[in-house]
């Protein structure tokens, strides 16, 4: 996708992080914004502001765990500005603790927010921007899904995270090669972030009632929260150089997009366990400080 202007982006968690990021330079750019986010008033902030930029934008209260409501975003995006050729499934939810430990409440919220969201607008949008191009001889179409480096990697104390995120890299993946393998004018991407100052770390404030947790968290929740917000909130990478190299590996085709390339050192590791046929190695070999001190907030001896 190489041109930008006067058309239309749709993107999930919308409000903030990544989502508004990517908002503020899909304007400046020209293009026209459908903004969604399970947030009311941080939706109105950021269309507020965006309106302010001389935005051409419309915001939608949705909760992409419903496909009723991914697909009344999508019946807001035709009926505003009759097309749509640009989708970030963004939208996404951070928690932790030992994988057993995790409560059904839990694995419907993470999953219904970081897998659900995507097939959602995966299963909307693909055959809409689909019809979009039948329409269009010169229809150009993007989808970028944002999973995680824990989309890549295994990380102690995060699986129910790293599930929904190998998950949505495995669906990404999967729709370039169903594009590739029917010619559509539509291009796919993933995005890999690290830890990136987003807001990810505080998604507890926007738990739905229906998967609220009433027991309370076990300690390794409580860690894994403290050991997320420690690493997001010290991240030197700002969410806005990441959402400028999403567009920059959208104009150019490239369908891996990383927020820490040096990161990918860990990926090759995994890679070759699973060749190889070893055991998964130590995810803290270069920082053996780092599973002290969670095993040291464990109790662990």
């Amino acid at each position: 996708m190489k041109n930008f202007k006067d058309k239309v982006a749709v993107i999930t968690g919308g409000a903030s992080g990544f989502g508004r990021e990517f908002a503020l330079i899909g304007n400046g750019l020209g293009m026209k914004l459908v903004l969604a986010d399970v947030q009311q008033d941080a939706l109105d902030k950021t269309v507020a502001e965006l309106q302010g930029l001389g935005a051409q934008v419309v915001g939608v209260l949705c909760d992409v765990r419903k496909a009723e409501q991914v697909q009344a975003l999508a019946d807001t995006a035709m009926q505003k500005f009759g097309a749509v050729h640009l989708v970030f499934n963004n939208a996404g939810v951070g928690s932790g603790g030992l994988v057993w430990e995790n409560s059904i409440a839990d694995w419907e919220w993470v999953l219904g927010v970081n897998l659900w969201g995507v097939i959602h607008g995966v299963r909307t949008f693909t055959p809409l921007m689909l019809e979009c191009a039948k329409k269009d001889p010169g229809y150009e179409g993007h989808i970028v899904n944002t999973a995680s480096m824990a989309g890549l990697l295994n990380a102690p104390n995060m699986g129910i995270y790293n599930v929904s995120k190998h998950a949505v890299v495995s669906l990404s993946e999967t729709l370039y090669q169903d594009l590739q393998l029917i010619k559509a004018p539509i291009g796919a991407s993933v995005l890999c972030p690290y830890f990136v100052p987003t807001g990810i770390h505080r998604s507890e404030r926007n738990r739905p009632d229906d998967v609220k947790e009433e027991s309370g968290k076990t300690l390794s929740q409580i860690v894994a929260q403290a050991v997320s917000d420690k690493a997001v909130t010290s991240g030197k990478v700002t969410a806005a150089e990441v959402a400028q190299r999403t567009f920059d590996a959208i104009a150019s085709g490239q369908f891996y997009i990383y927020s820490h390339p040096q990161a990918l050192g860990n990926v090759q590791t995994r890679m070759e366990d699973i060749v190889t046929q070893r055991n998964p190695s130590d995810p803290f070999a270069a920082a053996p400080q780092i599973r002290e001190l969670i095993q040291s907030k464990l109790n662990i001896q």
